[in-house]
């Protein structure tokens, strides 16, 4: 095999511009290398810039000076990540860029350390595409808990339970009326695929969330990350919608009938005498009776 002949076939099987890849360190099972792949379809083509704070999704390019990122990818400090975004955003503008800024956080960055300069990119409007991979933890640093951590689960910083109840950060979003905000699940690709484009032909501040299994923190068969998703999806703890202006609702799947206790035995987090499932059936279906007034009150558009 002549040399050009590697070459193109190397380049065949590795593409260097794709956002993600080969030679990431993502753990097996990890819900980032999905929904980054996933990104890079629903933006057809088109590169972004990255902005990545503190987070796996930042250990994930491996050590310096290579990168298992193959789009401009710029690393922030936890809190700044959405301000980071929107100079580069305002940058691409002077120079007529159309390339979209994508901004992927962890729950910490965005729930947490992150959510004041999250909160002010939100109400300035920043063109920007902000999505949390939302693995309920601080998975780079041990698996302490966040505010995304749900009730009662165990972290290493809640060696007895959570006591606090998860926080809603769709609720947050849509409260500064940003243009968009929905949720993503790994086990519906076609759903998430057109939120990416529809993400991607809005203009301002979006905002999406997926929920992102982390095997270690979850204490969760790797192998059953995308199945633990569909159930989630399918018990109702994670409603999957939309939210247009932050007034106009669409609710894109109902819960099937899956058990909770689908969800909850497969993973060892949930495995404890501070799990109380019937307050987290009673908070489901809270969620759900908040969910349908709002869709039934407030419908989304059929053109959106």
């Amino acid at each position: 095999m002549s040399p050009a002949t590697i070459e193109t076939t190397t380049h065949d099987l590795v593409r260097c511009d794709a956002i993600l890849r080969p030679g990431n360190t993502n753990c097996a099972g990890c819900g980032m290398s999905l929904g980054l792949q996933w990104l890079e379809e629903g933006l057809d083509g088109e590169k972004p810039t990255m902005v990545i704070p503190a987070c796996c999704g930042i250990v994930t390019a491996g050590a310096f000076p290579t990168s298992a990122y193959g789009v401009p990818t710029v690393a922030s400090t936890f809190a700044s990540a959405p301000a980071v975004a929107a100079g580069i955003t305002k940058v691409r503008a002077l120079n007529h860029e159309t390339n979209p800024t994508v901004c992927w956080t962890g729950d910490g960055g965005t729930y947490d350390i992150g959510i004041a300069t999250l909160s002010a990119a939100a109400e300035r409007n920043d063109d920007i595409i902000y999505i949390c991979y939302d693995n309920e933890i601080y998975g780079n640093t041990g698996g302490q808990r966040s505010s995304a951590t749900p009730l009662g689960v165990k972290t290493s910083t809640t060696i007895y339970g959570k006591t606090e109840r998860k926080k809603d950060m769709m609720s947050i979003m849509a409260a500064h009326r940003i243009p968009y905000a929905a949720t993503l699940s790994l086990a519906h690709r076609d759903d998430f695929l057109r939120k990416i484009r529809r993400a991607r032909r809005t203009r301002g501040f979006r905002f999406l969330l997926m929920l992102s299994p982390c095997p270690i923190g979850w204490k969760s068969d790797p192998a059953e990350s995308v199945d633990l998703i569909r159930v989630a999806v399918g018990c109702g703890l994670f409603p999957l919608y939309e939210v247009f202006d932050g007034i106009r609702y669409r609710i894109n799947a109902r819960p099937d009938g899956t058990p909770l206790e689908e969800y909850l035995s497969r993973q060892k987090r949930y495995q404890s005498d501070s799990i109380d499932k019937a307050a987290i059936e009673a908070q489901i279906r809270e969620q759900w009776a908040l969910l349908e007034a709002m869709e039934k009150a407030f419908p989304a558009r059929k053109d959106e």
